[in-house]
């Protein structure tokens, strides 16, 4: 009996490779979305220390310091909406690698279901074979006068 052999293997590696290429792209790019977001933390924790830091206190001021507390906070600001700004650029990357992830997996599973037809039908088709050699030989074993 000859083994089953599926034609698109290649294709199937193929496609199996692209899609784990397309795995390891988004997790590359939800890696610094990671990053982004966590830098981003840092800085809303920062703004709200530079918020206390420059409060007036009550007694003498030191304007210097109010001034100074105050550039800091606009400085961390600025940092934060530049940050905010990449953070969206890289969420809609994201979003296109996690299509290009599922449009490569259903490619796969495509294959994956085809290939289980296909080994199904051959796996019938080799019952079937081998029932009939089975009735051929014992149609062949059988002697013509018990057979009437």
């Amino acid at each position: 009996m000859r083994r089953f052999q599926f034609r698109l293997a290649s294709v199937t590696r193929l496609r199996e490779a692209v899609r784990d290429e397309r795995r390891a792209q988004l997790a590359d790019a939800l890696g610094v979305q990671m990053v982004l977001e966590e830098k981003i933390q840092r800085i809303d924790h920062d703004l709200r220390a530079a918020r206390q830091l420059h409060t007036a206190p009550l007694g003498p001021v030191d304007v210097d310091r109010l001034l100074n507390g105050e550039r800091y906070e606009l400085v961390l600001q600025a940092e934060k909406r530049s940050l905010a700004s990449q953070l969206a650029k890289v969420e809609a990357e994201v979003a296109k690698r996690r299509e290009a992830l599922v449009m490569a997996d259903k490619d796969v599973r495509a294959l994956e279901k085809l290939r289980a037809s296909q080994h199904e039908e051959w796996r019938q088709q080799s019952e079937r074979e081998a029932m009939r050699e089975l009735d051929e030989v014992a149609g062949r074993s059988v002697p013509a006068e018990r057979i009437l």
